[in-house]
């Protein structure tokens, strides 16, 4: 029933062929449609990442989390409708320094069985987590990747991993893919480290980005930023009311949201971000 409910919150009605036609279908509903985000964590509540519970929870409220959530639901999705679906483990950096560090914060999945002219060994690399990310799957071939006013590419790649470069003007720098531990405690682990206060990266400011086919979307605490083929703008975000009305315009739902617990945090990221103005916006 929770396939069910997700596939349905996607707007599809029935079970689709295990094709790559199918696969970059859902990728591309996914990603319009289920914004990534941090929000429960912001609120004190970090939902859990037990796959099965994202996804009932996707289709009871419209929501699903990070990267943790979000491609752990799309595997499951995946290998009930018949794909071959493996896991790697991932790790974002945005500083050079970063690059080898060996945390995993970031879920990967490869699907396989696929091939193309383009792509004859069939692998293909769909992300649903990363925000700011790619429409469709990428093929795992080292090259560079188009996708509207955005720029992406695949170096490396070995039977071991890849290396991923985001667009320029991105949140994030790069993504290096490795077959290190992804199971259950690893991720249960790294997501205590990731969502846990005051030290934990996705419990300092509230993220919601969303793609679609012309760009990307980021509000980031206070600051909404707009990517696409005109470059990058933003805009602050200072009253409760066009605070409130981005993140429902980003596509995030708020079932099950409290309105004072909303504004409470609006209050606090507002503070944090009249903080930043006056230190400059560093």
């Amino acid at each position: 029933m929770s396939i069910r409910a997700y596939l349905a919150h996607l707007g599809i009605e029935e079970p689709l062929p295990p094709t790559l036609q199918s696969l970059r279908l859902l990728h591309r509903r996914h990603v319009e449609q289920i914004p990534y985000e941090n929000l429960q964590i912001m609120l004190g509540r970090p939902p859990s990442v037990d796959p099965a519970s994202s996804l009932t929870r996707v289709g009871e409220v419209g929501r699903a989390g990070y990267c943790f959530h979000q491609n752990a639901v799309l595997e499951l999705v995946l290998r009930d409708l018949g794909f071959t679906v493996e896991r790697r483990h991932g790790h974002v950096w945005i500083d050079p320094e970063q690059r080898t560090d060996p945390f995993l914060n970031h879920l990967v999945l490869v699907v396989s069985g696929l091939p193309t002219d383009d792509n004859p060994d069939g692998d293909w690399w769909p992300d649903v987590g990363l925000g700011e990310g790619f429409l469709e799957p990428l093929p795992l071939v080292a090259g560079e990747f188009v996708d509207g006013p955005l720029r992406f590419a695949i170096t490396e790649v070995t039977a071991e991993g890849w290396s991923f470069r985001n667009d320029p003007s991105g949140t994030f720098t790069g993504l290096e893919v490795t077959q290190a531990p992804t199971d259950p405690m690893a991720i249960l682990d790294a997501h205590a480290t990731l969502s846990t206060a005051p030290e934990g990266v996705f419990s300092r400011i509230l993220v919601v980005q969303r793609r679609d086919p012309l760009g990307a979307d980021t509000l980031r605490g206070c600051v909404l930023a707009r990517v696409d083929a005109e470059g990058r703008r933003t805009t602050d975000l200072t009253s409760y009311d066009e605070w409130r009305g981005a993140l429902v315009g980003l596509g995030l739902s708020l079932v099950g949201v409290e309105e004072a617990d909303l504004r409470a945090l609006f209050d606090r990221t507002l503070v944090a971000h009249e903080q930043w103005v006056a230190a400059g916006r560093p």
